[in-house]
């Protein structure tokens, strides 16, 4: 496993600003995931972190830090290679779309725009993994890598006000789900009847970063049916245990 120039800088008084090279690269990604599995086994209390792309947040909710007593424990672990003893948990997500163009209101204008048929533009974009690089800007919204060229389409010029919950689009080298109705600018291909963000739940987003998707193509009556499967509670999503 390769290892990273990293910086660390202070990030408020509780708070600390871990990065590696600034990159979209899934190595990069496993090698801060392997850096949280290892100092979690340290047991220092009040720590929680947030990773997104090429970067760490590490915040302690319990008391004021000692930056440079921090920024050293940082340092020494990861210049150990203990990080590198096992693979981050990870799993890979099938999750449904429908591309039904009530739900993909903007599915035949990307295709237009990207000189690709609908069919074809579905078959390309059910093919990939993709990564979860992130989650924000709306709770349970996953910032997904891995986008072909072929799909890479800019932003609307003119966001939304509203955009559906489930709603699946493009923007950019990426693809993503909206969790909940929101304003938005991404280019809505389909629909995902699964709740992708649940506050009544212990763990509301069942994603991690690092685990990944793959979409798969439902029918508009399948779409209806997992609706009321997930309203109901029975409905499970398809999980792969990956680095078993």
């Amino acid at each position: 496993m390769k290892s990273y120039p990293i910086s660390i800088k202070p990030y408020g008084q509780n708070a600390v600003l871990v990065e590696w090279p600034n990159a979209v690269d899934e190595s990069i990604l496993e090698d801060i995931l392997q850096f949280i599995d290892s100092f979690k086994e340290l047991n220092l209390p009040g720590w929680e972190m947030s990773a997104a792309y090429n970067s760490l947040t590490m915040v302690n909710y319990q008391e004021e830090i000692d930056q440079e007593a921090i920024k050293k424990i940082i340092t020494d672990l990861y210049s150990s290679n203990k990080q590198f003893k096992k693979k981050p948990e990870q799993h890979l997500w099938r999750i449904p779309v429908c591309y039904d163009l009530d739900f993909g209101i903007d599915l035949e204008e990307t295709c237009s725009t990207l000189n690709l048929s609908i069919e074809k533009l579905i078959e390309l974009h059910t093919s990939f993994e993709y990564v979860v690089y992130g989650i924000g800007f709306l709770p349970g919204f996953m910032y997904l890598g891995g986008l072909p060229e072929a799909l890479e389409i800019p932003r609307r010029k003119e966001p939304r006000l509203s955009v559906a919950k489930g709603s699946v689009g493009l923007a950019g080298k990426q693809t993503g789900i909206y969790p909940q109705d929101s304003p938005g600018g991404w280019n809505i291909i389909g629909s995902c009847p699964i709740p992708i963000f649940n506050p009544s739940l212990e763990k509301p987003c069942f994603v991690n970063v690092g685990d990944k998707i793959q979409f798969h193509k439902i029918s508009r009556a399948e779409y209806d049916l997992r609706k009321i499967e997930c309203e109901v509670g029975i409905y499970k999503l398809e999980k792969i245990e990956l680095n078993a």
